[in-house]
């Protein structure tokens, strides 16, 4: 699945307020309101982000954001965060097996389609 780089709007330098954004299509099909928290191996890192998900708002309408401070030192530390305005990352998030997840870079396919 493709997911949005997402930030809170202040971009602090230790990471808070930073994770991904999903759509609720990819909420349903992927994820599970029993888990409490879902793992995520970022690329190029060797410890696992452990990302709360049992929250009303990620399964509500109005918050699909998977939040994390280790994401958003993992985004700066690679030069993907902050992002021009209107422009985050786009990032595959793909299942290995029941909570896990694992998030590389959208690579953009000739004529800008990402896969």
């Amino acid at each position: 699945m493709i997911v949005t780089a997402w930030n809170n709007g202040a971009h602090i330098r230790n990471g808070a307020g930073y994770g991904f954004k999903v759509s609720i299509e990819d909420r349903d099909a992927y994820f599970k309101p029993e888990w409490d928290v879902i793992m995520l191996e970022l690329d190029g890192e060797a410890q696992l982000v452990e990302v709360p998900i049992h929250k009303e708002s990620f399964w509500d309408e109005s918050c699909r954001e998977l939040i994390h401070a280790g994401v958003g030192k993992w985004l700066r530390r690679n030069g993907l965060a902050p992002w021009p305005q209107g422009n985050p990352p786009r990032f595959v998030l793909e299942p290995v097996s029941e909570n896990r997840f694992i998030v590389s870079k959208a690579q953009k396919k000739s004529g800008g389609k990402l896969r």
